[in-house]
C-alpha cells in the first residue's frame, strides 16, 4: 500500500477508537422534574463497531507491503 494511504488509515483509525471510547464512557442520560427521575440505559452497540472498526483501520495501516 502507499505510504500516504497507511497514514490516512492510521489517523482515522486512532480517530474511530478514540470517537468508541468516548461514546462507550459518556454517562447515562438522565433527566429529572420534581420527583419524577427518567433514566434512559445506555446502548453500546455503536460504540462497540466504531471501537471495532477504529481496530481494523489501525491494523491496516500497520500491514508491510511487498518489499
Amino acid at each position: 500500500m502507499n505510504k500516504t494511504i497507511k497514514t490516512v488509515l492510521l489517523i482515522v483509525g486512532v480517530i474511530l477508537l478514540a470517537y468508541g471510547v468516548y461514546v462507550m464512557v459518556v454517562p447515562e442520560t438522565q433527566v429529572s422534574i420534581g420527583d419524577l427521575d427518567l433514566i434512559e440505559a445506555q446502548d453500546n452497540t455503536n460504540a462497540y463497531i466504531t471501537i471495532g472498526l477504529g481496530i481494523a483501520a489501525i491494523a491496516l495501516s500497520l500491514i508491510k507491503g511487498k518489499s
